[in-house]
């Protein structure tokens, strides 16, 4: 088992950047893939990035491409989400949650979560 903390959440402007982090604790972290999930209120919990267990395939949802980046240091047992050109489109809870399966897309693949982090973007 492994449990999941996330922080870095905020109050930003538009245009603005924040780093979310996750840091594990309990079994290997290098044994799961990471993901980052978003939930607006009312809506779907969705994924925004992915990162395999070495950090080499990463996966990006469509609204995250070229603004956020997902990265990992598995000796700090922690996955990192930086967050640039904020809209407040992206105003949500995020979530970091980790997979011991060979997909990661959905929340159905996670085995693990967080408690969830609020990122509110004014504009």
């Amino acid at each position: 088992q492994v449990q999941l903390v996330e922080s870095g959440g905020g109050l930003v402007q538009a245009g603005g950047s924040l780093r979310l982090s996750c840091a594990a604790s309990g079994r290997t972290f290098s044994n799961y893939a990471m993901g980052w999930f978003r939930q607006a209120p009312g809506k779907e919990r969705n994924i925004v990035a992915a990162i395999s267990r070495s950090g080499g395939a990463i996966y990006y949802a469509d609204s995250a491409k070229g603004r956020f980046t997902i990265s990992r240091d598995n000796a700090k047992k922690t996955v990192y989400l930086q967050m640039n050109s904020l809209k407040p489109e992206d105003t949500a809870v995020y979530y970091c949650a980790a997979s011991t399966g060979l997909t990661v897309i959905t929340t159905d693949d996670y085995d693990y979560w967080g408690q969830g982090t609020q990122v509110t973007v004014s504009s």
